[in-house]
């Protein structure tokens, strides 16, 4: 189940709401925990007691630390390893087997490995990353364990960020798992930002994402450069517009739970390096990795040299952590050589010299192409989408003229990208929909009446949308 469906939406969550906010507030977190199993097991039931098998196990060390006269050091290892190895058997071991038969095929000795593929665990790699981090503040003394096995299951599987983050780290939300107040004001607020964040989905990712679509499913030797940098483009926007939908949809419905999480996006295309643009991407991903590994290496408290290496080591991890392919990997690792790029004095100096403008658009031509990796099926399909994009190898006529040239002048498609490129781009400028805005308390209660009509109005345009869309997938919904 996802958010951007109409089972969710008109379904599951106004039940699962009506249920919470009539219930006392001391059932509430049953409630939650309960809805959150249901949402879970609606579509991976038979990993429920993985997700609980392994919640147990962490609650149990967590306890056992901190109730040790000296923190265990080697129960602290055994647990975050236990956590590492079951992510690794579900999300890499079909990868290890296939690079293992690629091996011994290469060597002669024989057929492929008998092996039953196993299926991927719904969110197991951001959950994961919060399981370790639970244990590891446990450990360091930054937070005190779960107060009860319930308390840390609800953490670990809170629905709103259960699937794809953000990553919550539990010290973010530790007092608010004990109490909190369901305001009014937080109510609709977390309305108004779930709206926002189908939106962008449903209204803008979507639609362009059909372009990218037929531009990366078809022959890439066979597609005109124009088409692969149409095609690139629509990517960069679906991939941006499909994951922030997806947090701020994440973020409205943890508001409308009381809990408040913590952004995940701040205009990544407006970046003007790649250190800023992880500053901007991501950012519960960015500081876990620089948190728990990044600083543990030595962070930059090293040589410049071993600076470069923890950088390498950091974004080579995030890129297989974001999939079992070797193109996740080179993804990696082509961000991890323009960070340690920007690293070298001279390069930093003539960077720094640019005009804003241009080290801004610089930025985004980069992170796009570093896309293709992100999108390709494998390497030599990334490789042959590079070519394209500086009209290397066979130009052919061009893949489906007349279907880019519906996409061009159909008035969906543009609006969404025209929409795509103004808040990607477009100077934000902060305004507050409450009782406090300038003019007085009578216009800022009609400026707030005003939003409310107006995402009313966009979740009547986006749940319509979806009622007639066929295409409809999250990108982020595979990791």
């Amino acid at each position: 189940m996802v958010f951007s469906s109409l089972v969710f939406l008109l379904l599951f969550l106004p039940a699962f709401l009506l249920l919470y906010y009539a219930c006392p507030s001391r059932w509430r977190n049953m409630v939650a925990l309960a809805g959150s199993m249901v949402f879970y097991a609606w579509g991976a039931p038979r990993f429920i007691l993985v997700l609980l098998g392994s919640c147990l196990l962490d609650y149990l060390c967590a306890r056992k630390i901190e109730s040790a006269p000296h923190r265990t050091r080697r129960l602290i290892i055994l647990a975050v390893v236990f956590n590492v190895l079951v992510l690794v058997f579900f999300k890499y071991a079909n990868f290890f087997v296939a690079q293992l038969d690629s091996l011994l095929g290469a060597a002669a000795h024989g057929g492929a490995i008998p092996w039953k593929p196993i299926a991927l665990p719904i969110g197991i790699s951001f959950f994961t990353f919060q399981k370790i981090s639970y244990l590891i503040d446990v450990y360091r003394g930054r937070v005190e364990p779960a107060r009860s096995y319930r308390d840390y299951v609800l953490y670990v599987s809170l629905f709103p960020q259960l699937i794809a983050g953000p990553i919550v780290r539990y010290h973010d939300v530790a007092d608010q798992i004990r109490s909190r107040i369901c305001s009014s004001a937080m109510i609709s607020d977390g309305f108004r930002r779930f709206t926002i964040g189908l939106a962008k989905k449903v209204l803008i990712a979507n639609h362009v994402g059909e372009v990218a679509d037929t531009m990366f499913n078809g022959p890439p030797l066979q597609m005109s450069c124009v088409q692969a940098w149409v095609g690139l483009l629509c990517y960069s926007f679906q991939i941006y517009f499909d994951f922030s939908g997806y947090s701020d949809m994440a973020i409205g419905l943890g508001r409308l739970l009381g809990f408040k999480f913590l952004e995940n996006f701040n205009r990544p295309y407006m970046a003007a390096s790649f250190t800023d643009f992880w500053r901007r991407w991501h950012i519960s991903l960015s500081n876990w990795m620089r948190e728990y590994l990044y600083i543990p290496l030595g962070g930059n408290r090293v040589s410049h040299l071993l600076q470069v290496r923890n950088l390498w080591i950091v974004f080579l991890v995030s890129g297989f952590w974001h999939g079992a392919s070797w193109n996740f990997i080179a993804w990696g690792a082509y961000h991890g050589f323009f960070l340690s790029l920007e690293r070298i004095t001279f390069v930093r100096r003539v960077h720094d010299a640019l005009p804003r403008l241009v080290r801004t658009l610089g930025t985004f031509v980069l992170v796009s192409i570093g896309w293709c990796f992100f999108r390709a099926e494998d390497l030599s399909g990334a490789w042959a989408f590079l070519m394209r994009l500086f009209a290397c190898g066979n130009t052919g006529q061009g893949l489906y003229p007349t279907r880019l040239l519906y996409y061009i002048v159909s008035p969906r498609i543009a609006v969404a990208f025209v929409a795509a490129c103004l808040l990607s781009f477009w100077p934000a400028r902060a305004t507050k929909l409450d009782l406090e805005c300038s003019g007085g308390a009578q216009w800022g209660l009609a400026r707030l009446v005003g939003a409310n009509l107006f995402t009313i109005v966009l979740l009547a345009f986006s749940l319509g949308a979806l009622a007639t869309q066929a295409f409809n997938p999250f990108i982020y919904f595979r990791f």
